[in-house]
């Protein structure tokens, strides 16, 4: 939505206040939520697994009853299938069409875990049929889809979830309590990075290959180009391809990014510039029989805010220990030291005052995967069940991605961009102003919600 603080507020007391008016729907007989699972890869199998185990404080006995799984793969629809017949001893019906499983099956919830080019028009579609949503991050891969999300949890009265699971982690509540009370000093500049090995050397093009029985790509793509199909892209490899995702910075960087959003008092920067290429990976190749990954193996965001600025950076090789703390996460320059927000291994307080000794907190997450999706589900459940906004509610997580996507857009633009949080617009500058929404492919309909 395109508010500033104050408004923002307004709007979600109201918003609130809407979900009182709306009833809960579909609570079967025995106080479940029919639940329904889209995208059976990895990490929607992260989700499903919490949906699976949690068990609602007294005096709520509403649980999740996995009713129904949809996926365009074949092998991991009936993977995931199996998983849930030996945790529940019931088979949960299978859809390769996720229209036809909201049309069948009419869940009141709804996980979405496709790849980001399907976030927007699934979470829409499914607002619509009546369901709340747990939609993973970045929420949308167009600043225009992720307005339209917004404007339908509003309109049908539906809660939204983002999947920006570092807002209930204990270390980053903590750490923002300790940020917030000034201990840091006054802020002035935040670093947000990823350094990591993932790429080394020129990145030589992959044969591309036949599709996988049981795939059907076409519908994989949806929206989005039709590209020869690699397995660089799927299992798991989509986000280094800007058809489908926006690279590291709308993967990894939305989390760190997201971060600061919270902390901060402001909700967008005024003006964003970025750069980036691929100096080791080499130039991207798409051609029928072969192709390379496409996004920058590195890449710099500056953000320019009313009091503080923030610069964004990640490289896909050079990762290792030379600096303070993970090479993952945020550090805050206050007057008063460095605070580093990382990931796996919590956050550490470096003091300006050399006589005093660093200070810190370790991390608390869950395993697989080192995350806290089972507290982000619960307040999800807690949020549907007394009528308020989730933690990570959509309005949330969509400012959040503008950041990755901005960052984005002023690289393919190549300048800067002043943007109009307010609106949602970019000023004075047409050509990039049309990177906010892409034409999808003929068949499919740009999510637009009035």
């Amino acid at each position: 939505m395109n508010m500033n603080r104050r408004q923002f507020l307004r709007t979600s007391t109201a918003a609130a206040a809407a979900f009182g008016a709306v009833p809960l729907i579909g609570q079967d007989a025995f106080g479940h939520y029919k639940t329904a699972l889209i995208g059976c890869g990895w990490w929607g199998n992260n989700i499903l697994g919490e949906a699976l185990q949690y068990a609602p404080p007294p005096p709520g006995d509403k649980k999740c009853k996995i009713v129904a799984l949809c996926d365009v793969d074949q092998s991991k629809l009936d993977s995931t299938i199996e998983r849930v017949g030996k945790l529940t001893g019931e088979l949960p019906r299978k859809y390769r069409s996720y229209l036809e499983l909201l049309e069948q099956e009419r869940p009141e919830v709804v996980i979405i875990a496709t790849p980001d080019h399907w976030h927007a028009r699934q979470t829409v579609d499914a607002v619509k049929a009546g369901a709340h949503v747990y939609v993973e991050k970045p929420v949308s891969h167009t600043i225009r889809e992720g307005q339209a999300m917004v404007k339908a949890a509003r309109k049908y009265g539906r809660t939204v979830q983002v999947g920006l699971h570092r807002r209930v982690s204990p270390h980053n509540i903590s750490a923002m309590k300790f940020l917030r009370e000034g201990k840091a000093g006054k802020i002035g500049f935040i670093r947000a990075f990823v350094e990591y090995d993932w790429a080394r050397q020129h990145e030589a093009p992959t044969r591309n290959e036949d599709v996988p029985k049981g795939l059907d790509w076409d519908a994989w793509c949806g929206p989005a180009p039709l590209r020869p199909y690699s397995k660089l892209i799927h299992p798991k490899g989509f986000r280094q391809f800007l058809d489908y995702a926006n690279g590291t910075l709308g993967d990894w960087g939305v989390h760190w990014l997201d971060q600061v959003l919270w902390w901060s008092e402001e909700k967008w920067p005024k003006r964003v510039c970025s750069t980036g290429g691929r100096p080791i990976l080499g130039p991207s190749v798409n051609l029928p029989d072969y192709q390379t990954t496409d996004a920058p193996d590195s890449q710099s965001a500056v953000y320019e805010f009313d009091s503080f600025t923030l610069a964004w950076e990640h490289r896909m090789f050079a990762g290792n220990t030379a600096e303070k703390g993970e090479n993952v996460g945020c550090f805050f320059y206050g007057t008063e030291g460095t605070f580093h927000l990382g990931w796996q291994n919590g956050w550490t307080f470096y003091p300006h005052d050399k006589s005093k000794a660093p200070i810190g907190e370790p991390a608390q997450l869950h395993e697989p995967d080192q995350q806290n999706i089972k507290e982000l589900w619960a307040d999800f459940m807690a949020a549907i069940m007394n009528h308020r906004l989730p933690v990570c509610d959509i309005e949330i997580g969509h400012l959040s991605t503008n950041l990755s996507l901005l960052g984005m857009l002023s690289m393919k633009a190549g300048r800067s961009v002043q943007w109009n949080g307010v609106t949602e617009t970019i000023v004075g500058d047409p050509y990039a102003s049309s990177l906010l929404q892409r034409q999808y492919r003929p068949g499919y309909d740009y999510p637009v919600v009035l």
